[in-house]
Formats: C-alpha cells, sequence, structure tokens
C-alpha cells in the first residue's frame, strides 16, 4: 500500500505551552509519506521488456537470410524503443513521494515532485484542519489540509479506499495533537 504512516503519542509533550518544534529538532508526533502505487515494479519491468522483444522478433526469425529482415528489423526496434521510453516515462511521472510530518505546534507537508520544484507547505496544527471534498474535487473522496492562509491537496494520486483512511488517520493525528 502506497502510504506509511507513524504516530508516537509517548513521545508528544505533556505541555505544548510555548515550546516549539520549528528549529525542526524535536521529534515529531505524526509522520505520513504517501506515494503512487506501481503495477509493475522494476523486476517486472525487466520481464516484460524480455517477453515483448522475444514476441517482436519471433516472426524475423521465420524470414531469416532473406533481404526483407533488413527493411522490417527498424520498425520492430522503433517499436521495442517506444515501449521502453513509454515504460520509463511511467516510472518518471510516478516518483511524486509527499512526506507531512506533525508536531505539536506545526504541520508540514512536503511534496517531491518528478519534473517539477519541490512544494512546500507549513502551518500552526491548531489552526490545521482536514477536508473531504466526496464529490466536488477533481478526484472523488478528495482530501485537503487547510491552514496558514492555504488549502492544499493531499494523496490526490491515492485511491478512493486509500484516500478515505488517509482522512480517517490525518483527523484522528490532528485530534490527538490537540489534545496533549
Amino acid at each position: 500500500m502506497p502510504l506509511e504512516h507513524s504516530i508516537k503519542p509517548q513521545e508528544a509533550p505533556e505541555n505544548s505551552g510555548a515550546f516549539s518544534y520549528a528549529d525542526g529538532t524535536g521529534r515529531p508526533y505524526c509522520q505520513f509519506s504517501l506515494w503512487p502505487y506501481r503495477s509493475l515494479p522494476r523486476r517486472g519491468f525487466v520481464l516484460f521488456m524480455g517477453i515483448t522483444a522475444a514476441l517482436i522478433f519471433l516472426p524475423i526469425v521465420t524470414i531469416l537470410g532473406s533481404p526483407v529482415v533488413w527493411g522490417l528489423l527498424p520498425f520492430f526496434l522503433i517499436t521495442l524503443g517506444a515501449v521502453w521510453w513509454a515504460l520509463e516515462r511511467s516510472y518518471k511521472d510516478g516518483s511524486v513521494l509527499e512526506q507531512l510530518t506533525i508536531w505539536s505546534d506545526r504541520a508540514e507537508l512536503i511534496r517531491h515532485n518528478p519534473r517539477g520544484p519541490r512544494q512546500e507547505w507549513t502551518a500552526n496544527t491548531y489552526w490545521v484542519t482536514v477536508n473531504m471534498h466526496e464529490k466536488s474535487g477533481p478526484v472523488p473522496h478528495y482530501v485537503t489540509l487547510s491552514g496558514g492562509g492555504r488549502e492544499v491537496e493531499v494523496g490526490s494520486f491515492l485511491s478512493e479506499d486509500e484516500r478515505k483512511e488517509l482522512f480517517a488517520k490525518l483527523s484522528d493525528c490532528l485530534r490527538r495533537v490537540r489534545t496533549h
């Protein structure tokens, strides 16, 4: 499942008072790491390309020794190269990583984009709210975080059931942080 989280209530401060983790040295209360599901792992990629190459070159075996091979061979190689390129592009697009860290006084979301700049969002935990837009978002059960004057999406690449689970865990984490 492309969702890892850890909740450490024993490490949360008993009195949040004026204590601050803004310098990044304190231990977080909750950490979430989110990434898209990969249906074809790298080992499967090698196997798939091997089988594809074998199936593409199978018809060539019947005409080996004929000058027709030289006419068909470039098209077979272009096809194999296009499949390789498309799968590599898919891997690159799927390399998104979102890391959400929640301290007693601060929530921080960092999104590592595959072909763009890193995006960051920080807000005071007290004012952060988790919202689920069941039908009004770009995907069903769209999860957002509001706070710090902005609303940011979280885990839009997850499946619908995973977004529901993420919403429940985020809501529970923020509720626990506020009660400590």
